[in-house]
């Protein structure tokens, strides 16, 4: 293999995702193996094993002093675990209570940020795996007079754990842009499909599929704004590391470069089937079309340019399709035609917009925009103090808190477990609690497709393995397959559920092979996994059941209210002048996380029983409207300017301030659910005055003017579904999703 041909492979290697993952997992679970086969203690290899996943699934994006402080924190919380298990194993309902507080305690303490939810996470699957290594041996109910001997697991379970944990701070020290790159890149990915999404919208065909167009568009826009989240945070925890010029400054422009493309297109400059209507015999919107689908390739040609640390050049076909579409536009100009004169406005001002894109996506990789002063500054959620991680604890502790009621679900069903494993067999019944931590999800939706996945999974590795078994008696050579499986479960767990169960199943079928019969294992895993499954899903069935039609209307309202935030603040700037500052940042995502969880609700009713979902047709066409609606307000956003003194400026502020109002008010109603009047005279009267645009009107007022009327004219749809979506009195929400920024 030539040397280029070598270098790019490794690079291609490097730029995967969970490569750093696996290859400190490979580590980990090889040097592990390899260490209890050179000492002949082939009975330290489950705990050790267990230790280290229950490391890595605590592992949290953080800079390596961050890691550093994390392994701690979980070791501490890993020791008391694995000490309560050994301490309360031998009486039962200590134990069993010991084991439901603990488990409502632990999910609690995800209130208090991502980073102790992963930890509390991955310390009660620990306190699990201490309950299997403990019955594994036979625990008995006395204290031997070999001391050791009896913490002998919790303690290999630590060193598991501990050995994880310094090979992730090491990696992290050493390579501490990579999840940078890695979170940018993703960011960028995702806007190339919103791309190529909104091109389809430009095919000037007569169809009836806009509104599946513009739902697929909306989902979308949810992918980019967990994107983005996630980019914010893994900026947060490198913050120290920011200097000029260097590469962490140079990421975070990528980033607030992201968010500019992110407004700019999800820009709306007018209904796209009245350019298709007046347009179908012209090329201008095969123009745009094209345009769109060039810039989503430049977005994933910069992403892997991030993620491989290439140069990123913009295409020179970019150029010339931006070229071609405004010698398109100026031919539709001279044609002189009254009816396509505001159409033609429009589509400049979109040109305009995409223009811009170009100059920037251009600029990506220019060293010398790195020195440009912008605001720089995140909002950082994380709790500032004990007090403040405190309060935020408390709060939750309420019924109508969707976390309170999972933890609630969560105790009881491992006290349910815990009951049913030792009235049917108390010997090796512990992988029903194993299960049901796995498969009892904050949500029916999500819980059920847990339980078809872990099922399957299970099933498929207990299989795989009865056959390996038989082809393969060899220790070492299952002793290897235990380290392949266990690296394939870390590789996929995030995103094939399926596989990485099963990879699981091997791996723990060939650990205890190691010492003991592993076909002995094969029936009573599955038979647990079912009733464990089983036992999860009735859990989130039958207490206090978060079904999501209950919260719609609170979702909703969120939506127009983050919607009417971003309205005012957008047309405050075109007084001051355009500052993508902390406070329009964090007023805009705030108006596209409601978007985002609005379509994630939604998602999750479709897998909710029939009952249940009688509201979902309703409220996706809910979603069409109000992403509608912000990309009407994208449009307004993305030309900010200070504009000139004109004697419409009173009436465009006026305007503004009415529709964010009734945005306003319509989002109060939902939130209360109050009667909806269903046509406003004064919305109407609105938008006619606003669609008449005098000629002598300067191009800056005539676009605000248009976008405000595009927004005017969504009212009346808004207000009409709304109105089909007012519960009846009576019928009010039980609980409400904390939202966060």
């Amino acid at each position: 293999m030539p040397l280029t041909s070598y270098s790019q492979y490794l690079r291609r290697l490097w730029s995967l995702e969970k490569f750093g993952y696996s290859l400190r997992v490979t580590i980990a679970l090889a040097s592990t193996m390899g260490l209890c086969w050179y000492l002949d203690r082939p009975s330290m290899i489950i705990s050790l094993f267990l230790g280290i996943i229950a490391s890595a699934l605590a592992e949290t994006d953080d800079n390596w002093i961050g890691r550093l402080n994390a392994l701690l924190v979980t070791l501490l919380c890993f020791s008391i675990a694995a000490a309560s298990v050994q301490l309360l194993f031998p009486y039962p309902v200590l134990f069993a209570t010991g084991m439901a507080l603990s488990a409502f305690s632990l999910v609690m303490l995800g209130s208090i940020s991502e980073r102790y939810a992963t930890i509390a996470s991955a310390t009660l699957i620990l306190s699990v795996y201490s309950m299997i290594s403990m019955d594994q041996r036979g625990g008995s109910g006395t204290l031997p007079h070999d001391t050791l001997a009896y913490w002998h697991d919790p303690l290999l379970l630590l060193a598991g754990a501990i050995w994880y944990g310094l090979l992730s701070i090491i990696w992290s020290a050493i390579f501490t842009h990579q999840p940078v790159q890695h979170s940018l890149a993703g960011i960028y990915r995702e806007l190339a499909r919103y791309f190529r999404l909104k091109a389809d919208l430009f095919e000037p065909y007569h169809r009836t599929d806009i509104e599946e167009r513009r739902l697929a568009l909306a989902r979308q826009n949810g992918q980019i704004v967990a994107a983005l989240n996630v980019a914010k945070d893994t900026l947060l925890h490198r913050k120290g590391y920011v200097q000029a010029g260097g590469p962490m400054s140079h990421y975070y422009r990528l980033y607030f470069l992201a968010q500019d493309l992110h407004e700019r297109v999800t820009s709306s400059h007018y209904p796209y089937q009245a350019l298709s209507d007046t347009f179908f015999h012209s090329d201008v919107l095969f123009r745009c079309q094209r345009l769109l689908r060039l810039q989503s390739k430049a977005c994933l040609a910069l992403a892997d340019a991030i993620i491989m640390q290439l140069p990123f050049r913009y295409g020179e076909a970019t150029t010339q399709a931006m070229g071609d579409l405004h010698a398109s536009l100026d031919y539709l100009q001279q044609q002189h035609k009254p009816a396509w004169r505001r159409l033609l406005r429009s589509l400049y001002a979109l040109a305009s917009n995409l223009e811009t894109v170009q100059t920037q996506l251009t600029g990506a990789s220019d060293p010398k925009l790195d020195d440009k002063k912008q605001d720089n500054s995140l909002r950082d959620l994380t709790p500032k103090s004990l007090r403040e991680a405190f309060n935020r604890l408390l709060a939750q502790f309420t019924p109508t808190s969707l976390l309170f009621r999972h933890a609630l679900r969560m105790a009881a069903a491992l006290l349910c477990g815990y009951v049913v494993l030792h009235a049917i067999h108390p010997k090796q019944g512990y992988w029903i609690l194993l299960t049901t931590v796995f498969v009892c999800q904050p949500n029916y939706g999500a819980t059920r497709i847990k339980l078809v996945k872990r099922v399957t999974g299970t099933a498929l590795g207990l299989v795989a393995g009865w056959g390996l078994f038989a082809l393969f008696p060899e220790q070492e050579i299952q002793a290897t397959f235990a380290v392949l499986a266990g690296i394939i479960f870390f590789i996929t767990r995030s995103t094939h559920y399926t596989l990485s169960t099963a990879a699981i199943t091997l791996m723990i079928l060939f650990c205890f092979n190691q010492t003991g019969d592993g076909y002995a294992l094969i029936w009573p895993r599955l038979f647990d996994t079912l009733l464990g499954s089983l036992i999860a899903v009735a859990a989130v069935f039958l207490i206090l059941p978060d079904w999501q039609d209950r919260n719609l209307n609170q979702v909703y309202a969120r939506t127009l209210s983050c919607s009417s935030a971003y309205l005012r603040k957008i047309m405050s700037q075109y007084d001051t002048g355009k500052d993508d500052d902390l406070e329009y940042r964090v007023i805009r995502r705030n108006a596209h996380n409601a978007d985002a969880a609005l379509s994630k609700t939604l998602s999750n009713m479709l897998l909710e029983p029939g009952h249940f979902r009688k509201d979902a047709e309703a409220g996706f066409r809910f979603l069409t409207l109000s992403h509608t609606l912000l990309n009407y307000l994208s449009g307004l956003g993305s030309h900010r300017a200070t504009l000139p003194d004109d004697a419409t400026d009173e009436m465009l502020e006026k305007a503004a301030e009415r529709l964010a109002c009734s945005l306003d008010e319509l989002a109060e109603a939902l939130r209360q659910n109050q009667p909806i009047t269903l046509h406003n005279e004064e919305d109407e009267a609105l938008a006619q005055q606003l669609e008449q645009t005098p000629e002598e009107m300067d191009e800056g007022h005539r676009l605000v003017q248009i976008q405000l009327g595009l927004i005017c004219r969504q009212l009346a749809s808004l207000r009409s579904l709304s109105q089909h979506l007012v519960k009846p009195q009576g019928d009010t929400p039980v609980a409400t999703a904390a939202t966060t920024v």
